[in-house]
This record gives structure tokens, C-alpha cells and sequence, in this order.
């Protein structure tokens, strides 16, 4: 059998997530294993670094898998003519049997898109969430500097069953705020992240934000490590998974 190690981006606006679905063909990891398996005429399954839930976006999306078959240089770009337009493999190339997309990460980046424009630009609604009220963004930087380090974030977890350590660390938020287009940028990197966690992150700094709540409350609501404690949880369409890191 050979490895292959993959990158892929895509746009996520029209899918049902990442992860394959009994009740739906719809999913991004469903349309990559169907397109592969018909090329190569054998079933492949593949192994994503992460989900991303339905309408959430990558740029850089790893997954890998095995096939009986030595693929030739050019198989991304074969991969690309029969896959959508929203679907863009990046990389293929070979690697170990025993490399894991999800269990290899050591870090993982996200971003986070926020049109602040006052209609809102219709270029950019399926990418970012639209905030047309005024943003502190000085007291977002403060409240964002709370979350940096280990932490138990059960509170920015959407999962109320999830029996595994909420416990993470985040090694970095960093703020880019671009005036011509009216668009903040957040991006958030740490060492895995919960579900929901940057969305529920993203809604409770937006609430400070909109002076709707303190910065002081992020500590309360890592403390009480109760989901009632954190902001909202922000809309799927302003978040990329931006990159998966790996140990050399």
C-alpha cells in the first residue's frame, strides 16, 4: 500500500461539513473520497486533520490516505479537473504509513473574518460575518489576551457530553484590521481547539466589542467553566481553518 499526505482548500458555504454523513453525500471528506475512489478505481478512505462544520472554510485543510496504486506527480491536478470549484487540492505527495493527519498535528491555526462595513459587502457574505455596529477593537485585544495559555475551556465548548479534558492551550491571538475593505481578521493558534471554541471565543470578543460585556468576564467564564458564562457562539461563515502544523 502507499501513503499519501494531501492539502486541500476549500470554500465551504454549500456542504454539510467535513466529516461524511450517513444521510447525506453533501459533506467535503464524502466528495474527496468518492472523486479518489472512482480515479483510482478502488475504495479510499480519508483521514482529516479536523471537522469543520457546515459552512466553514479552509485554506488549508490536511488529510491523508492509502491506496494500492503509485500515484504520478501530476494526480492534484487530475484531482482538481473532476472535483467542484469549491474543492482545490493544493499538494499531494507521499509520506509515511504511519502518518496521521489528525493524531500528528501539533498545532492548529484558525481565523476568524468580520466585515465591519455599514451595509455589509456582498462579496464577502458567505466569508465573514457581518458586524455593522462600531467594534472597540482595543478592549477585543484585551479580552483576547485572557484565553492565551492553558486553560480549561469547557465554558467555549458546545459539546455537553464530551467526557475527554477541555483542557487547551492557546499560543496566540493575533489581531489585522484592514480599513479599505472594512474587514478585521482574528487568527487563533494554539494546540487543538474544541468544538465550537473559536466561534464561542469569537462571540463572547465581539460582545466586548459592542460594550456589551466586560474583558473581566473571560476570566469568570474560565473559571465557572459553565457554557452560560461565554458569549455566543458566532456564525460558521466567517471562519477558515488557516493551517495544520506538523513536527519536522
Amino acid at each position: 500500500m502507499y501513503s499519501y499526505k494531501c492539502i486541500t482548500t476549500y470554500n465551504g458555504t454549500k456542504y454539510n461539513g467535513w466529516q461524511k454523513q450517513g444521510n447525506t453525500p453533501n459533506t467535503l471528506q464524502g466528495k474527496l473520497e468518492d472523486t479518489i475512489s472512482r480515479m483510482l478505481n478502488e475504495n479510499v478512505e480519508i483521514t482529516g486533520s479536523g471537522r469543520t462544520d457546515a459552512g466553514v472554510h479552509a485554506l488549508n485543510q490536511v488529510f491523508n490516505f492509502k491506496c494500492s496504486k503509485q500515484l504520478e506527480d501530476n494526480f492534484a491536478d487530475e484531482l482538481n479537473g473532476y472535483l467542484p470549484k469549491d474543492i482545490r487540492i493544493i499538494s499531494c505527495e507521499s509520506c509515511s504509513d504511519r502518518f496521521h493527519a489528525r493524531l500528528n498535528a501539533t498545532e492548529k491555526v484558525y481565523q476568524y473574518r468580520i466585515d465591519t462595513s455599514a451595509y455589509g459587502n456582498p462579496f464577502m457574505r458567505d466569508t465573514a460575518h457581518h458586524v455593522p455596529e462600531t467594534l472597540d477593537i482595543e478592549a477585543m485585544k484585551k479580552g483576547a489576551s485572557y484565553f492565551i495559555g492553558t486553560h480549561d475551556f469547557k465554558s467555549f465548548c458546545s459539546n455537553k457530553k464530551m467526557k475527554k479534558s477541555s483542557v487547551r492551550t492557546v499560543y496566540d491571538i493575533s489581531f489585522d484590521y484592514s480599513e479599505a475593505n472594512s474587514l478585521l481578521s482574528i487568527t487563533f493558534r494554539g494546540n487543538g481547539f474544541l468544538y465550537n471554541m473559536v466561534r464561542i471565543m469569537v462571540g463572547t470578543l465581539i460582545e466586548i466589542g459592542l460594550h456589551k460585556r466586560d474583558t473581566e468576564s473571560i476570566t469568570a467564564a474560565l473559571e465557572g467553566k459553565d457554557r452560560a458564562l461565554a458569549g455566543h457562539t458566532a456564525p460558521p461563515n466567517g471562519l477558515f481553518l488557516a493551517d495544520v502544523l506538523y513536527k519536522e
